[in-house]
């Protein structure tokens, strides 16, 4: 009988800094009102200087390991799998030394990078691992640090994105035990690459043998494509995975987007027929935090979810990436 990825455990970290929108409107020359009439949010948390990625990841996958009661030792995790758009370097990976530094020794890491659309990436590539029986336990976490690539002249990236990290725990189960993924529908449109994208850093600025532009080292998007795009990603993932399995829209408990825009989440709910009430929200707190929004968002919502209800969870993100994965809410309690 084959194997099915159940969730286990789940762990969410934020660091301490908590930015207002009050302070950023004095720094661009803007409002509260501005930033949360167009967002939705209110504040977010930017990590100190010298915080890393990592650190925050590190800290998101013991929390999530408590939660599971898995004790980190040598083979105690088969499989870590880091999403993240912030990596401590550009070379190597930042998740083999997180496994490191949580004591995982010699379980396979490696980082993913589909932007806000990594964690359900990360999320399948993990699941599917399990269910080939390569795994026993996958620990899966998404992490970002923005605050250290946004373009302190730009107020429309800078009020979006905060930083943190979400981390789950994954084990080997039966498909019918709370908390097992049902499935997932991942796609891409690399011809939109340019709408969500670093110009300078990579191999194709370095191979110009230039300097970068002026502002290229930052991240930049184009709002008003991001947002149509994202809508229509969103709800056709969705849409599609739900009719692949089986689930009707009436049958889900809630539906966990990534914390984009809350303008994106309600029209999304709204394209699907899922009621407004039912739609996570938590970013009027924390902001846009890219590949770490939907598990920490699902720590949040945690005490406000049913064990056995049918949780949908949907993200777009620069690739131009998307993605949805299907799970019942499993009896954990978030560390």
């Amino acid at each position: 009988m084959p194997l099915t990825a159940v969730l286990t455990g789940l762990g969410a970290y934020l660091p301490p800094r908590r930015v207002s929108n009050e302070e950023l409107a004095d720094r661009f020359d803007t409002t509260d009102e501005w930033i949360t009439s167009r967002t939705g949010i209110r504040s977010r948390r930017w990590a100190d200087p010298g915080t890393s990625t990592g650190d925050l990841a590190v800290e998101a996958g013991h929390r999530a390991l408590k939660s599971a009661g898995v004790d980190p030792a040598p083979g105690a995790v088969d499989l870590v799998v880091l999403a993240t758009t912030t990596p401590d370097h550009l070379c190597p990976a930042t998740a083999p030394d997180v496994a490191a530094r949580l004591g995982l020794a010699g379980a396979a890491a490696f980082d993913i990078s589909a932007v806000c659309s990594g964690f359900v990436y990360a999320l399948e590539t993990a699941a599917n691992a399990i269910g080939a029986g390569r795994a026993r336990t996958a620990l899966v976490i998404g992490a970002e640090t923005y605050s250290t690539i946004l373009n302190p002249a730009d107020r429309t990236t800078s009020v979006i994105f905060g930083d943190g990290a979400g981390a789950v725990v994954l084990t080997a189960g039966d498909a019918d035990l709370p908390g097992a993924l049902h499935g997932f529908e991942l796609g891409s449109d690399g011809t939109q690459k340019d709408v969500i994208c670093i110009p300078a850093g990579g191999s194709r600025q370095r191979a110009t043998l230039t300097e970068p532009a002026p502002g290229d080292e930052y991240f930049a998007m184009e709002g008003r494509k991001v947002f149509l795009s994202a809508v229509q990603r969103m709800s056709e993932s969705s849409a599609s995975l739900l009719d692949r399995i089986g689930w009707p829209v009436e049958s889900l408990g809630h539906l966990v987007g990534h914390q984009a825009n809350v303008r994106i989440l309600r029209a999304v709910a709204e394209q699907l027929g899922v009621p407004a009430e039912r739609a996570v929200v938590n970013l009027d707190q924390v902001g846009n935090t890219s590949a770490a929004s939907i598990p920490i968002a699902l720590a949040d919502a945690a005490g406000s979810l049913t064990v056995g209800e049918r949780v949908l969870l949907t993200a777009f993100g620069g690739g131009l990436t998307w993605g949805s994965a299907a799970l019942t809410w499993p009896d954990v309690v978030p560390a």
